[in-house]
């Protein structure tokens, strides 16, 4: 069933148009001469922006709830800052985006109703280059902004809300309910997709020239984008059966690709050269996604001792990963060491040396190294997540949870807000852990289960009167969210 949920939030688009993407005008024609449909306005009776935010943000609960989504502090701050990057170089920079990874090998990324961005992270790691990852989800911004997913909706929005919201369901939660089978949802959503075919090709090539100008305004080759589609279709036949992922929502003929080839050559760009970023989020996925680290040693060894690999400190910092997570500290320690003598600033090393340490039992080590690269980088989300980790483990409840509490708002997650609950109720402040469960489960699609948790804190002693106020004034925005979602039968 998992299998389903990309495509069925590009094919199906289960929500209404983004909040911020507000103006939809009457029909245009892209610089590739396709004629667009008109689409008329938001202030039609069935979509408002209201309706289209709630629906938006409800989608991207559902989305954190019945995905595997990456929730690495560095994985995820490097696919936000190079979404934005695209962004702030498209014409489309004032809208909302939200870009975010999912743990998954297959070849993919995904736009989704309301400005969201999913990423797979096998796309990352089928990448060659940054300009191949950027090309895609340049492709993807398009999507967004050329409106795309609320011209194909029209017609999904003519399905009832109440089978609308039990598809979802069905679809991203794996739903066992015997009413709707695989079967079914297969039958409305190739249906669907017949009857959107029509335009969908010229949104992909609009995607594409769209998406190629972003690329390059940002400073990527262009070439990159024909060069990942042609290594894709090329490898296609090693799929058999299994056809990667992004082809499925994203067809991708010759046709197709000697278009995006002939219009790449006729940018005059000027690249930069790969960040090393790239590189090291490369081998830290690799390693993340291996169940055998002792066989990633063992690899990481054998194309160091050969030369084998493009970027040596990338592959000497996977090789320090993969060594950690097989519990080899000692060797771990002398490799990252190696690397912070040639770059001794760089936040991946320092957080790698902090966790060698602490996982090895050297805990005022660790905490120095810590808080030595928090002075130099005040704030930073990837140090201060696993420093609060380190410090809960090692029986420091208070100091993580005031850490904890100092990221919440720039960084509401829910491994951030689950971490916290237990700091706190370590910290035995009972009706503080039981918030932060609350924003847990609210951030994972469970509206009700969230006020639950937020009567559970009402009840605890020694609540100041402050803190009631705060308490029932979020559990009144719940009430009011469960409420507006149950009118729009998303529940």
């Amino acid at each position: 069933m998992r299998k389903l949920t990309q495509a069925f939030l590009l094919s199906l688009c289960i929500s209404g148009p983004s909040p911020a993407l507000s103006q939809i005008g009457n029909a245009a024609t892209t610089p590739d001469g396709i004629s667009l449909p008109s689409m008329g306005t938001d202030t039609s009776p069935h979509r408002s922006a209201a309706e289209a935010k709630l629906r938006g943000e409800w989608l991207m609960r559902q989305i954190r709830r019945g995905l595997n989504l990456f929730y690495d502090p560095e994985i995820d701050n490097y696919i936000v800052d190079l979404g934005y990057r695209l962004v702030s170089n498209s014409d489309y920079h004032n809208r909302f985006f939200y870009f975010f990874g999912v743990n998954d090998p297959s070849i993919n990324a995904f736009a989704a109703p309301g400005g969201y961005i999913g990423v797979h992270s096998g796309l990352i790691l089928a990448a060659e280059t940054e300009g191949e990852l950027a090309a895609v989800m340049a492709h993807e911004v398009a999507h967004i902004g050329q409106l795309h997913i609320d011209r194909a909706t029209e017609e999904a929005n003519k399905l009832s809300l109440p089978t609308y919201a039990a598809l979802v369901a069905a679809v991203i939660l794996g739903s066992q309910n015997a009413n709707i089978t695989e079967a079914a949802i297969l039958a409305t959503m190739a249906a669907n997709i017949q009857s959107n075919l029509n335009f969908t090709r010229a949104h992909e090539r609009e995607a594409d020239h769209i998406g190629m100008k972003i690329l390059t305004q940002s400073q990527f080759d262009p070439h990159a984008m024909p060069a990942f589609f042609e290594r894709l279709q090329q490898n296609d036949r090693l799929y058999d059966a299994q056809v990667p992922e992004f082809f499925r929502t994203h067809p991708v003929t010759s046709n197709r690709i000697a278009e995006t080839r002939d219009r790449a050559s006729k940018y005059d760009y000027h690249p930069l050269p790969d960040k090393l970023r790239f590189h090291l989020i490369k081998a830290k996925i690799r390693v993340l996604s291996s169940d055998n680290p002792a066989d990633m040693v063992a690899r990481y060894e054998a194309k160091l001792n050969t030369g084998s690999y493009t970027h040596r400190y990338a592959e000497l910092y996977g090789y320090s990963l993969a060594l950690l997570k097989n519990h080899q500290f000692e060797e771990a320690g002398k490799v990252i060491e190696s690397l912070i003598k040639e770059d001794r600033e760089r936040i991946p090393y320092l957080l790698v040396k902090a966790q060698i340490k602490s996982s090895s039992g050297q805990v005022k080590e660790s905490y120095s190294v810590f808080e030595d690269a928090l002075a130099l980088y005040p704030n930073n989300y990837a140090l201060s997540h696993s420093y609060a980790e380190t410090l809960l483990q090692f029986g420091e409840p208070e100091k993580a949870a005031s850490l904890l509490n100092s990221m919440k708002k720039n960084h509401p997650t829910p491994p951030l807000y689950q971490l916290l609950a237990k700091a706190e109720g370590e910290s035995r402040h009972t009706a503080k852990a039981h918030q932060a469960l609350a924003e847990f489960y609210f951030l994972n699609g469970l509206t009700h289960t969230a006020i639950e948790q937020l009567n559970l804190a009402l009840k605890q002693r020694r609540v100041s009167d402050m803190d009631k106020i705060r308490i029932e004034s979020r559990m009144q925005e719940f009430k009011e969210i469960a409420l507006a979602e149950k009118n729009l039968d998303l529940n």
